[in-house]
């Protein structure tokens, strides 16, 4: 192995390139052997810093995103037996809506792929190099609900406003009332054609304006949302029901028993 000296060593810390040195043995070793240059092997090793800041920022991104778990375009199961318009979200990872600032609306009942898709899209826009925010809808709305206690309520809207896309997951399990339907408004009203907003929601577009306190902000905040929206609607029986452990190990039984 090469052996890096301590005023290498210095240097790099004085150019805030540490971060190549775990590395830069090993790639050393590499150029002597493949006989590069000594500006191939400068190349080389700048872009691995490269490449470890941009993962470094990409996790950042990810953390900070607040995803319930993983999941991905390369992780879904196009093959399940849900009925939606497959080539057009297909199109949406190609992420020209986040660019335009359109949003994204995935209608359909529990269990069809609506928060996966979303936290894929999500994702995918994390590894471009967007900022992403990930809220289940009640969880926001409780989140503001608490900042006024306070006074911190301008600092939390500012974060729900500044990141390229907001992901509202599961809108419109319960009513709201009088001051949510008002952050609501407010959110949707500021985002409006200067970010991208992704929801999810089990109900119907119609079925939305009901759960409004205020009928009028209701159809105010859906105009803006719904026709600026890729709107996805899915359809199907829930698989994540038939990936629960419990059904697996019922329907494997059966089907020992129908064998024997």
């Amino acid at each position: 192995m090469v052996e890096i000296n301590q005023s290498l060593v210095t240097v790099l810390k004085r150019l805030r390139l540490s971060g190549m040195l775990p590395i830069l043995p090993d790639r050393a070793a590499y150029a002597r052997k493949a006989n590069l240059s000594e500006l191939e092997f400068l190349e080389l090793s700048l872009q691995d810093e490269i490449d470890r800041r941009d993962n470094k920022m990409l996790m950042n991104r990810l953390n900070k995103a607040g995803f319930q778990e993983e999941q991905t375009f390369e992780g879904f199961d196009w093959n399940a037996p849900i009925t939606f318009d497959r080539h057009r979200v297909r199109d949406l990872f190609s992420l020209g809506f986040v660019q335009r600032h359109e949003d994204v609306i995935f209608l359909g009942p529990a269990g069809v792929g609506k928060t996966f898709l979303a936290s894929a899209l999500g994702h995918a826009a994390c590894r471009a190099g967007n900022n992403v925010l990930f809220f289940r809808a009640d969880k926001m709305l409780k989140l503001i609900h608490q900042s006024r206690a306070d006074n911190s309520t301008e600092k939390v809207m500012l974060s729900l406003l500044a990141p390229e896309v907001l992901i509202i997951d599961d809108f419109g399990l319960r009513r709201l009332n009088s001051q949510q339907s008002s952050d609501f408004y407010e959110i949707i009203v500021e985002r409006h054609k200067r970010s991208t907003t992704i929801v999810t929601s089990n109900r119907t577009i119609e079925e939305w304006i009901p759960l409004f306190d205020d009928p009028i902000l209701a159809q105010s905040a859906l105009d803006r949302l719904a026709h600026n929206a890729h709107q996805v609607v899915i359809e199907g029986e829930s698989y994540r029901r038939k990936q629960s452990p419990t059904l697996n190990a019922t329907q494997e039984y059966q089907k020992k028993k129908e064998e024997s």
